[in-house]
């Protein structure tokens, strides 16, 4: 029952997303939060604010790699996980 309504769920977002999409620019409409998850590498970074702006972005540049790095191994993770779980636990 739990997992018909996560996939009825996931259907509905999908539908959603596909009309706000089609009736409005998506850069436009998630501007601000593109604009905030990015900021907060820069305050990380930089949290007082007195780096010099080329060196404040070359870190953030940095976190964010180490963000998306990190987010590709708990992927990578999972899939082990799950395909270890359909073989039986095999490896």
């Amino acid at each position: 029952m739990v997992l018909y309504q996560a996939r009825e769920m996931a259907l509905r977002g999908r539908i959603g997303a596909h009309q706000q999409h089609a009736l409005h620019d998506p850069h436009l409409t998630t501007a601000a939060a593109r604009r905030a998850f990015l900021d907060r590498f820069e305050r990380e970074a930089d949290p007082d604010g007195t780096l010099d702006p080329a060196e404040r972005a070359r870190r953030a540049r940095h976190l964010r790699a180490a963000y998306f790095t990190r987010l590709a191994l708990k992927s990578a993770q999972a899939r082990r996980r799950r395909a270890q779980r359909q073989n039986g636990g095999a490896s």
